[in-house]
């Protein structure tokens, strides 16, 4: 991603903040103490995503949560790609990105990323987000991991963008996908042990999730 951005241009630096600063918006926390639900932090895996909201029970409030993250990546991209051009666009896609996994209002301690990284991409490359719904979608149904799915899909993503010529997303991507990567390690070493709860397992999710911290898909 280096390779494609001026880290001199005082706009990088700026569309970097402001990116930040809306990514670490911790939606899943408000929204759900104004639902009068408490701390989510307190329940399930501990994670302030969508996937762990919707242990409260509250499906609404789940998916509500889900488009507030996945839309404060949309927006900063959007809006600097207006003022600023491309760019610096995808800086701020990487800035809200970074925001929602390690906001300093929660001593750095966020989601996964996956909902910021949809509306990221919804904005910078929008047929894409397809790939990412198509692969996700097909590795759900035939493994019903939603962790392997998610992985699967940011691998795809990238791949894609690459193959069709849209490098400087590309790069961006790649670099998205990594971390996503790694913040999904726990996921990771649960479906290579055989311990990962699937999709429907609900019982199992709650149980792996209260053990494991970080246990969401999303």
């Amino acid at each position: 991603m280096s390779d494609f951005v001026n880290w001199s241009d005082p706009y990088t630096t700026v569309a970097l903040i402001v990116g930040y600063l809306s990514g670490s918006i911790p939606f899943g926390l408000i929204l759900t103490r104004l639902a009068g639900l408490g701390d989510v932090r307190k329940i399930g895996s501990g994670n302030i995503g969508a996937t762990n909201v919707l242990r409260t029970g509250n499906k609404k409030l789940a998916a509500g949560v889900l488009l507030c993250d996945a839309l404060k990546g949309t927006v900063p991209v959007l809006a600097i790609y207006w003022l600023f051009g491309l760019e610096a666009s995808l800086v701020a896609g990487f800035g809200a990105f970074l925001g929602h996994l390690f906001p300093v209002w929660l001593k750095f301690k966020g989601g996964k990323g996956v909902a910021t990284y949809l509306g990221v991409l919804l904005a910078a490359a929008p047929l894409f987000v397809l790939v990412f719904a198509a692969v996700w979608l097909g590795m759900a149904r035939i493994f019903r991991y939603s962790s392997l799915a998610a992985l699967t899909a940011a691998v795809a993503v990238p791949a894609a963008l690459w193959i069709a010529g849209l490098n400087e997303v590309a790069a961006l991507f790649t670099a998205m996908s990594v971390i996503t990567i790694l913040k999904h390690h726990a996921n990771i070493q649960r479906l290579l042990s055989g311990t990962e709860s699937r999709i429907g397992d609900k019982g199992k999710a709650r149980d792996d999730a209260a053990v494991a911290p970080g246990g969401d898909g999303i």
